[in-house]
């Protein structure tokens, strides 16, 4: 009952809003939440807890309606580093961050 989302190309601070939303929730409540959550991150971590709802259900003896999100973390993952115009023909540093998303699922 666990799922996986590597290298999704947001933040990981801006992820971190969202996963705090639904952190200790029950599945069903978790994914209302995330529906109304008007964050460009939230559409990836529902579709992450789907997964491990599926996860869950191909297991079998698993009772659905019980399930609640155990633990949901972001950890950071590669940066793409690139470079923008500066004055004087200089140029600026700046990363383009990613995201390794984990969510395990359990029952009560």
């Amino acid at each position: 009952m666990e799922a996986k989302a590597r290298y999704i190309r947001i933040s990981p601070r801006k992820v971190r809003l969202v996963v705090d939303l639904v952190r200790g929730k029950p599945v069903d409540e978790a994914l209302t939440i995330l529906t109304f959550t008007r964050k460009r991150a939230a559409g990836v971590v529902k579709g992450l807890i789907q997964s491990a709802v599926a996860n869950a259900n191909q297991q079998g003896g698993v009772d659905l309606d019980n399930l609640y999100v155990s633990h949901i973390s972001v950890d950071g993952g590669p940066s793409l580093k690139r470079f923008r115009p500066a004055p004087q023909g200089r140029a600026h540093p700046f990363k383009k961050r990613s995201s390794h998303i984990n969510v395990k699922l359990a029952e009560k």
